[in-house]
Parts: C-alpha cells; structure tokens; sequence
C-alpha cells in the first residue's frame, strides 16, 4: 500500500542566479511520532536524499535506488537491468569485487542489491558508526564500476545458472507465466532476468551503454533510516560521488512513471508449462489497477478478506475445511500505468481441477454478495497491523523512504496512512469486488499437464 498525497516537493534544486553556482535545498518532510524526522535533500545535479533519523537504533541501512527496471529494456536488452545489477558489485576504479564485499563484511555489516520492473536498489545495513564507510563504498559501486570485460563473461555464467535455478522452481516460474498470459510481449510479462537467449548475446559495450544513458542523478534516490544525521549524510553523499559520472552539470529530478496511457493487457488467456512435477502450481486472476488508483486502500482490505491469510476465504474453504492444498492465497501486483490481481494454489495434480473450481465460485460468490461488516474490520485490522509492523526495522523504514519518493514523489505520514485504511467503506469493498472479481481471468498453470487439460 504506497503513500499518496499531502508532501508535496515544489522545492526543487534551483540553478544558478547571475552566475553563482546552483544549491541544495533541503526540507523537513514529517517529524512522525511512530518514527524520526524525515528529511529530503535535492543536490544541484536533481540526485535525492532523504533520510529518516531515528537515535533508539544502533544501526543504519543505506540504499541508492535508480528508477530503471526490467520494463524500460527493449525487447533484445531483456535481462540488462539485472545483468547490470550483478556487475556493480565487480569493482570500481578505487575497488575490487574482494575490497567492495570485505570492506562491509569486516564492520559487520551487509550488503545486497535487488532488481525489479520498475526500479532497482543497492543497500547497505550497517553499524551507525559505519554508515561513512557504508555511503562511500555503495555510492562508490553504483557511480563509477569499471565493467571489465571478463567480469561481464563471469558474471554471464553466473545470471544463465539462476535463469536455470529459477526455471527449477515451478513455484516462481508460474508467476512469470501468469504475467505472461496477462502482458504478453509487453515489459511487464517479460522476465526481469531475460532469458537465455537475450543475456547470452549481450555484449559489454550493450551494458555500458545501458548503465551511463539510465543511471544518472536524475534517475536516484538515496535514503537511509536509522540513527543519523541528515546533513551530515548529505555531506558524504556529495563527497563520495564528486568527480564520478553522476557528479553532473545542474538538473531537476525526474517525474515518477504516468500512470497513463494504460497498459493494454492480453484477453483472458490459459497458459500451461507441461512439466513432470510433484504438485501443480496453479494462478488464476486479472488485470487490477495502477498503484496511484485510491481505491488501493480498499483492494488490500479486499485481498486480505479473500486470501491474506489464514482466516481468509480461501485458506479456511481450500485447506482448513478441504485439506486440498498446502499453499493459498491471493495477492495485488500494482504498477504505475497497471496492476494484477491473482490467486496461487499448489496442490496434487489431480485436486487441481477441484481447486480451480472452488476458487472461481469464491470469486464469484464475493463479487455477487460483496464481504461482511466483520470482514471489513478484519481486513482493515490487517492491513494497518501489517504496515506498522513492517516499519520495525531500518532497512524497511529506508525503503518507504525511497519509494515514496522514487513511485509517487510524495510522503504519506503514517498516521494519514492508517486513516485511509480505516475511511475504507464496506461499499467501496463491494463495488470494487463486484467490477474486479468479475472480470474475464487468466490462467497459468506449471505442472504435468497439456493445454487441452484446461481446454474447458
């Protein structure tokens, strides 16, 4: 559930007046009573920094998050996002690939990094006494890797054993086809690691290319949540990219995705990957709605209610009442310009058909009759309690920081978050089910079966 709404950023960088050279403007977003101060700076090259200080920790995470994901590949540069991803870490002009991980490792510290559709992060979660170290070592990687050309053959190796790994794993691998059977060739229903027969042709100068034209100032924001000093992480973040690639003439920072024109989806399709399995794994679902629609507040009651949990509908009717399936629940994917809503299952081959079936009535049956008041509770209950919840670590606190600012270039405080939830009524509940649930559904189902099984 993201933020929306009232912190509004018309502050930006300011370029220079009568030739003095362009400013940081810096701004107190919220002095939160469930967190710490929240603090954004806009450095003159249009890079972000936000912060959240909170001095009950002893530890501090630290990410640089760049708005460049698997959807903005072309379709024979699939993959390079992540491809990119993994060679950051191969070593600078001031660090190798053994420096950059023992540097961290010998504070006892962490590092990792992720790749998404929409947007890729490198973090840090370190000691607070070691978060100099932690920003000139991740601002280090991020700005200014060297992209030798062995590494880029090592690290080719390395991406086709997790495509493989990954195909090895029918319980991952029926998302990627249930993406699929809504996106078809769009950037969304591809896979963020590419394929083999994309990453095994791309070449070091393809990569390059990537990495200088998508991974500029603009593009990044930097957050850490922790015990801190907002100025002073400014400070070093200054100082550890001075001189580097993203040290750059004076910009303003780049808008968040549109959420139009929508993405076209694919008419409702089944997609079936025969594979000799000991349980099936079954989505089926729909298109949803963009991450900036407001009724995202009512979906997650809506997804709690049907499958988010274990006193969900289906958790109690597939397996507490049924005993069909060790795994079930629903989920939303929400995306700037679309969205998805599904339900996974595993289970014994032979109960899928079963399975299927009692979910499509649930479906039906909650968008005909809507959900109850106790329901409603229940699924508000769940929705606030997981969001607080989730906001007792750092490395959490860090990363709403970032995708406020990187996904709606805002900040929701949380007490403004928890009201949205609770303003949700059981008729924004019911209406929202009654035109989602009853939507033509995508199959996607990854077991040993044909097409023709699912025919009907």
């Amino acid at each position: 559930m993201g933020p929306s709404g009232p912190v509004r950023h018309a502050a930006e960088a300011q370029p220079a007046r009568s030739g003095a050279p362009a400013r940081a403007v810096t701004r107190t977003l919220s002095d939160d009573p469930l967190g710490g101060t929240v603090r954004r700076t806009v450095l003159p090259s249009g890079l972000r920094v936000l912060t959240e200080a909170i001095p009950a920790m002893r530890s501090v995470s630290f990410g640089i998050w760049v708005a460049v994901g698997s959807r903005d590949e072309t379709g024979p540069q699939a993959g390079a996002a992540h491809f990119l991803e993994h060679l950051l870490f191969k070593g600078t002009h001031k660090r190798s690939a053994l420096e950059i991980s023992s540097e961290i490792e010998a504070v006892g510290g962490e590092t990792n990094a992720f790749t998404t559709k929409e947007y890729t992060c490198y973090y840090a979660r370190v000691l607070d006494e070691d978060l100099p170290l932690a920003i000139d070592v991740m601002c280090d990687l991020v700005a200014d890797s060297v992209l030798e050309a062995a590494d880029v053959e090592t690290e080719r190796g390395v991406i086709l054993e997790e495509i493989a790994m990954h195909d090895d794993e029918p319980g991952d691998e029926v998302h990627d086809l249930f993406a699929r059977a809504v996106y078809g060739d769009h950037p969304l229903g591809r896979l963020i690691s590419g394929t083999e027969e994309t990453v095994t042709p791309m070449t070091r100068r393809q990569i390059q290319s990537f990495y200088r034209r998508r991974y500029t100032a603009p593009q990044i924001v930097v957050a850490a949540a922790g015990n801190l000093d907002h100025a002073a992480v400014v400070k070093l973040v200054r100082q550890a990219l001075r001189g580097t690639p993203l040290d750059t003439d004076p910009a303003a920072p780049a808008a968040h995705r549109p959420a139009t024109p929508t993405v076209r989806t694919k008419p409702a399709t089944t997609l079936v990957e025969p594979k000799e399995t000991e349980q099936a794994h079954v989505i089926l679902g729909c298109p949803g709605i963009d991450r900036t629609d407001d009724r995202r507040f009512a979906l997650g009651v809506l997804n709690n209610v049907l499958g988010g949990g274990m006193s969900s509908r289906l958790f109690q009717e597939i397996r507490e009442q049924r005993g069909l399936a060790y795994s079930v629940y629903s989920y939303a994917s929400q995306y700037a310009d679309s969205g998805l809503f599904a339900v996974y299952a595993g289970c014994a081959p032979g109960k899928v058909d079963e399975v299927l079936s009692l979910t499509r009535a649930e479906l039906a049956r909650v968008a005909a009759d809507g959900i109850t008041e106790a329901e409603l509770a229940r699924g508000k209950g769940m929705s606030k309690g997981s969001f607080v919840l989730g906001l007792e670590d750092t490395g959490s606190r860090m990363s709403r920081l970032a995708k406020g600012e990187l996904l709606y270039g805002d900040l929701m405080p949380v007490d403004e978050l928890l009201a949205r939830v609770d303003a949700v009524t059981l008729d924004d509940v019911n209406a929202l089910a009654a035109e989602l649930l009853s939507r033509p559904m995508s199959l996607a189902v990854v077991g040993p079966f044909g097409e023709r099984d699912f025919a009907a």
